[in-house]
């Protein structure tokens, strides 16, 4: 509940306390708040419980923290019932990089030979090499979006 409160505002909490209800009434302040919050969860406890009676069996398994999304997709992906821990295995993400390089480069991925500059170098171009000039009437690529 309160993970993300420093030392330095806990300290600064505790003096604010002190200074608005008094060293007098303090104690009786902490003492009826911790009371109503335990009353809290004991009814929210009760209430989480008619809940998981109310819907059967069927349900004996149900946990309210499925209700968060994030939860419920985390749940939904880690179930192997789609396969998907095979599809996340098979996929080898250097290999696509290097085919959409490839095509969007013209290059054919069969054609490649071994002694190219990526493959003779580990899979890394090197980038110290100055690029040939470019003939005359060539023209630079043109991007409508980047303009």
């Amino acid at each position: 509940m309160f993970n993300d409160i420093g030392p330095l505002e806990l300290v600064t909490l505790i003096i604010l306390a002190v200074l608005v209800f008094g060293p007098d009434k303090l104690p009786k302040v902490i003492q009826d708040v911790t009371r109503t919050i335990r009353k809290i969860r004991d009814f929210s406890d009760s209430a989480k419980q008619d809940i998981r009676e109310e819907l059967g069996p069927e349900f004996k398994d149900f946990e309210f923290e499925d209700l968060n999304p994030k939860t419920f997709i985390r749940k939904q992906l880690d179930n192997d019932d789609l396969g998907l821990k095979e599809i996340r295995s098979g996929f080898d993400l250097k290999k696509e990089m290097a085919e959409v390089t490839d095509a969007v480069q013209g290059r054919d991925p069969e054609s490649a030979s071994p002694a190219s500059p990526a493959s003779a170098s580990g899979g890394r171009l090197d980038m110290t090499k100055k690029p040939g000039k470019p003939a005359v009437d060539d023209r630079p690529p043109f991007d409508a979006d980047a303009t």
